[in-house]
């Protein structure tokens, strides 16, 4: 099953470090939150990326260019994409890189992918939380209810889209960023089935407005409800945070 990072938005809320490189480039012990996320899946054995380039992607591509063992070029349906090989933790994986533009909306950069992606289930992430999520028992859950949407629902930090989970796992509703009053917010760590593309309208839907909502209201979404270690990283703050928990306990995320 392929992985997609989300890696295109602007970081606002992280303008100390965003001006310059882009979000998924800002660094936890001295290595990019990326290579941190991809970790948390190469420890399952997964090893295909695809990255959805925006703000200052070009940052992103470089680091990686830097590190490749092959590099190639290629075009499908008129679009032109960069794929390398590397090495990551002593495993060899690939990074297929996707410019989604950048102005682009979480949803309309998912979007960018229906015609990439053949196959019939994929997971998607954000380039900005960490989790010491299982993602071999979040995909058996996915199997198991054989719904459209399994999202990761995790205990807020405050400020997240709340998710209505009735009879367990069942989302009823999706709520994105009010004040958090039940207690699961969406972690990201996605597991969608191709159907979910056509809920998608184009560059200007939002991932978390009416494709996630539409999918609760349709009873197709289900939550993986993760009760360990998770934090995004949204401000300075959780940058320092993140930073803290790296030294003291290194890789909590990937243990």
């Amino acid at each position: 099953m392929k992985v997609i990072i989300l890696a295109g938005g602007m970081g606002t809320r992280l303008a100390e470090y965003t001006k310059t490189i882009p979000k998924p480039m800002v660094t936890i012990g001295k290595i990019p939150i990326i290579c941190h996320i991809m970790n948390i899946y190469l420890k399952f054995g997964f090893k295909n990326y695809y990255i959805a380039l925006g703000y200052k992607g070009h940052i992103i591509y470089n680091y990686f260019s830097k590190k490749k063992i092959t590099e190639k070029s290629y075009t499908r349906n008129n679009n032109f994409f960069k794929q390398l090989k590397f090495s990551l933790n002593g495993k060899s994986c690939k990074i297929t890189f996707v410019g989604t533009g950048i102005n682009t909306m979480t949803g309309g950069r998912v979007k960018r992918f229906e015609k990439l992606i053949n196959d019939d289930q994929f997971m998607l992430t954000y380039g900005d939380g960490l989790g010491n999520i299982n993602i071999k028992k979040l995909i058996n859950f996915h199997k198991k209810h054989g719904k459209i949407v399994t999202v990761t629902a995790v205990r807020p930090p405050a400020r997240f889209g709340v998710l209505d989970i009735i009879k367990e796992t069942k989302v009823r509703d999706f709520r994105e960023k009010p004040q958090v009053d039940k207690g699961w917010i969406n972690g990201g760590f996605f597991i969608f089935k191709r159907e979910f593309f056509k809920l998608i309208k184009g560059d200007k839907t939002i991932l978390e407005k009416a494709p996630l909502e539409k999918a609760a209201k349709k009873g197709e979404m289900y939550a993986f409800k993760h009760k360990s270690f998770w934090h995004c990283m949204d401000t300075k703050r959780d940058r320092d945070v993140l930073e803290q928990f790296y030294k003291k306990k290194k890789f909590i995320w990937a243990k």
